[in-house]
């Protein structure tokens, strides 16, 4: 490569060092895999370039994937979320090529991506699919030594079943999002809380008796909703789905179109996937002083670029806050510049959520380059067996111990004599 890493300041090394082990502290699982593959190293010779938040967390897996015997280049997938100190130390201390700045430009940031797919990978491993995209529009000729993928996040995993379905994807990716053990947890409980936290960062109000309007309930939304609730927020849900939306109607949430909300909404918050779920005329109906926030993979929920032509000024109210202010002199603020505020605001999902998602990606990882052979060009799940041992050793690590079946209950559930 022509430039082996590209990090803001290689002197916060040390710093990032001891907050990446204090994660590997919440991280057993991961570290079980690490210890096992450092002895079996069965991603040996292995070229990886990964697209993911660079975190204390993402550092443990790096290390994971080192200890397997891959050789693994890490890129940022998104401007706001890196690190800084974690990029320095996975350079300095782990010699793990990174390239991401804080805060970075989207010409850098993509020359980020190119600089990750220098590296001529066998394997892509993505949080939003940006990689695996540039990959297949710019850099073709790189496809033919590829052997498969792995994807993060409900929005990269929508982006790639698109190119399957138009027969545009080139290798087998596994969407690592879609097993039980990452989406249940990591974007029910890690989104829950690491949005908040990213909020509460950001503006330091208090939640309770203010009107919080989620976008979106999925898991991710689902997550947060019952966390402002938490907090004594007064919660409203808006939907495109009817059966997530009567879900979120008999958990006891408010159901309304965005239309209705705008007016009312105090906090807003997208977690959709999906462009302009904040739209110009939700702007115009906000009242004096509401917080518009993100917390999916891209800023593109917002229409930011509306906000910015009703506007008639903008200016930086805190460090993560741009406050427009429009005509009638009501006052727009945008947090983390619509990108994802808990990874911009906040440090993301605590480590311990982090363990059972990057141990589906070491896990997911080895089976590809096991079964390299046999897969098709297409999206594919996390095999069931893979899951259930990641919940296994969770549970393992936290000193839980469930029920095993009888013998005698067995042979009950494979019957169909038996009956009352």
């Amino acid at each position: 490569m022509s430039q082996t890493h590209d990090v803001k300041d290689m002197r916060l090394a040390e710093g990032g060092r001891r907050r990446i082990e204090w994660a590997d502290l919440e991280m057993p699982v991961l570290r079980h895999i690490r210890e096992r593959f450092e002895k079996e190293r069965p991603l040996k010779g292995t070229r990886v370039s990964a697209c993911l938040h660079v975190t204390t967390e993402t550092a443990n897996l790096m290390r994971t994937l080192q200890a397997g015997g891959a050789d693994t280049v890490l890129t940022a997938s998104n401007p706001l979320s890196t690190q800084d100190d974690v990029a320095a130390s996975l350079v300095s201390h782990f010699e793990i090529p990174v390239f991401g700045i804080k805060g970075e430009d989207n010409a850098t940031y993509y020359k980020h991506i190119h600089a990750a797919l220098d590296h001529k990978p066998q394997v892509t491993m993505d949080d939003g699919a940006d990689l695996l995209s540039t990959l297949h529009k710019e850099r073709r000729q790189l496809l033919d030594q590829m052997i498969g993928g792995t994807e993060e996040t409900t929005t990269g995993v929508i982006r790639l079943r698109a190119m399957a379905a138009d027969k545009a994807l080139a290798y087998p990716v596994i969407a690592v999002n879609d097993a039980m053990t990452k989406h249940f947890f990591d974007n029910r409980y890690g989104t829950g809380q690491s949005t908040i936290d990213g909020i509460v960062r950001a503006t330091n109000i208090l939640l309770a008796g203010k009107t919080f309007v989620v976008s979106g309930y999925g898991w991710c939304g689902r997550g947060l909703a019952n966390r402002a609730r938490g907090m004594g927020a007064n919660v409203i849900v808006t939907e495109i789905d009817p059966l997530a939306a009567l879900e979120a109607v008999m958990d006891g949430f408010r159901v309304m179109p965005m239309t209705e909300a705008a007016p009312l909404g105090d906090i807003f918050c997208t977690l959709t996937g999906d462009i302009n779920v904040l739209d110009r005329q939700h702007f115009e109906a906000m009242r004096d002083g509401a917080i518009v926030s993100n917390s999916g993979h891209f800023n593109v929920e917002i229409n930011i670029p509306a906000l910015e032509a009703l506007a008639t000024e903008k200016r930086r109210a805190r460090e993560f806050i741009d406050q427009y202010v429009l005509k009638d002199g009501r006052r727009v603020n945008l947090l983390a510049e619509g990108r994802l505020v808990n990874l911009a605001a906040a440090e993301g999902h605590p480590a311990s959520v982090m363990d059972m998602s990057f141990a589906n990606q070491a896990l997911a990882l080895e089976y590809l380059l096991q079964h390299s052979g046999e897969l098709e060009k297409k999206v594919y799940g996390v095999p069931e067996a893979i899951d259930r041992e990641i919940a296994r050793l969770k549970l393992e690590a936290m000193g839980i111990h469930i029920d095993v079946l009888t013998d005698e209950q067995r042979k009950y559930l494979a019957s169909w004599e038996e009956g009352t």
